[in-house]
């Protein structure tokens, strides 16, 4: 007969335990995690006089503005808005902090309480207000069984479900063995049209599971950027062994480009953008998509390096309110890369300081400090051998410690 269960534990059911060097290594972990967000921010100072930031962590309060037509920056996050609902919306591009002005109905900011009624190159969308996708649900969403991941557009910053960007049956997400993602930017299908002129592209741009990276698909000489040797093999025969352009084959999926391609120039090879000629040799601005087909486009590593950068283009770019494409500090990648160089600066900072501190002291402090931290170590050994493993450690525990820490150093005095 089976027992009642009192006195044993499956061992699916047993307490998960952790060292401390992993616990401090998650501790690590979440902390970079905070800094590649926030771009290293440390929430100190209001981002108002900076201006319209290429890229930052933006807040939207519900309790202040629930029309969701304001964004403030890290600091009045914490400073001006402490308590208040509020929706993080990680990253915005060109924003100005908004805290304290005329949408706030006479709440100043105070870290920076001189500010302008508005900032009108700001973009507000509905993630403002909370809702994000197609679907316009919350996130995390309350109604979900599941939180599902989601993806942001490059160009409109919206974030989806990819159950909801438009992916067909056929077409799917480029993905590892692992399932993590291999494309640097999405593009979502609202956003796509505008972009059409990218299927003039040779295919390398697109992330697929079988491509590495634009950057090291292509080389560039004197004639323009080629095609390695490897792409060559995939994309330039056909059944007869004939050289086919692939800018004018089609494309039947995302992995392959996404839809049915374009007119394209006869030449293969991207043309010199040097001394203002175009590299595709075509008029971008003429290229049109098919509306009712429509598909999100997921781009390779690199693919923004590949871009032409002529007068023609540029001007098409700024058009079409694209032009952070060609912007290299636009990207998330240059965005974490500067929010590390700021954690690696700071860390450095505080082990100065530690060891200006450690050198500052006579010789008497620095025994008294290493003989402090003597006693901490022994008191937790105690306490450790002592511990029954079965419990879990309570902030009591932690408290007795440094109890029987200073009763010890009062009989010592």
């Amino acid at each position: 007969m089976a027992g009642d269960g009192s006195d044993t534990a499956f061992p699916d059911e047993a307490e998960q335990t952790v060292t401390l060097n992993e616990y401090i290594d998650g501790i690590e972990a979440e902390e970079l995690e905070a800094d590649l967000v926030l771009g290293g921010d440390d929430g100190n100072e209001c981002t108002y006089a900076g201006g319209y930031l290429k890229r930052q962590a933006v807040f939207s309060c519900i309790t202040c503005v629930p029309d969701g037509v304001a964004g403030i920056c890290t600091a009045c996050c914490i400073t001006c808005h402490e308590g208040h609902e509020v929706v993080e919306l990680w990253t915005k591009r060109n924003f100005r902090c908004d805290c304290g002005n005329s949408k706030f109905g006479g709440h100043l900011c105070k870290l920076n309480p001189e500010k302008d009624p508005e900032n009108p190159a700001n973009s507000y969308n509905h993630n403002f207000k909370g809702f994000y996708c197609t679907c316009g649900r919350p996130y995390p969403d309350p109604e979900a069984k599941e939180q599902v991941e989601m993806i942001q557009c490059c160009i409109c910053e919206d974030w989806f479900h990819e159950d909801h960007i438009g992916l067909d049956s056929i077409v799917k997400m480029p993905r590892d063995e692992e399932g993590e993602p291999l494309y640097e930017d999405f593009i979502c299908h609202k956003c796509s049209p505008i972009c059409y002129f990218l299927k003039l592209y040779p295919e390398t741009i697109w992330a697929s599971s079988k491509q590495s990276s634009a950057s090291q698909a292509f080389t560039a000489d004197s004639n323009g950027l080629e095609e390695d040797s490897a792409d060559q093999a995939d994309t330039e025969k056909n059944e007869n062994g004939a050289r086919v352009d692939h800018l004018s084959v089609e494309k039947p999926s995302v992995e392959d480009n996404c839809a049915e391609d374009i007119a394209a120039p006869e030449k293969s090879i991207l043309g010199d953008n040097s001394g203002g000629n175009c590299k595709l040799g075509m008029d971008v601005d003429r290229t049109s998509a098919d509306l009712e087909k429509a598909m999100p486009f997921f781009m390779s590593k690199g693919w923004r390096d590949i871009l032409c950068r002529c007068g023609t283009c540029t001007k098409v770019y700024a058009q079409r309110g694209i032009a952070h494409l060609t912007d290299k500090d636009d990207s998330i990648e240059e965005y974490e890369k500067v929010a590390k160089q700021k954690r690696e600066k700071k860390l450095e900072q505080q082990e100065g300081a530690e060891a200006n501190f450690i050198n500052s002291l006579n010789h008497v402090q620095k025994i008294e400090i290493l003989s402090g931290i003597s006693d901490i170590k022994n008191e937790l050994h105690s306490f450790l051998q002592s511990f029954d493993p079965s419990k879990a450690v309570t902030s009591e525990d932690v408290r007795s410690i440094f109890e029987n820490l200073a009763k010890k150093k009062q009989r010592l005095s």
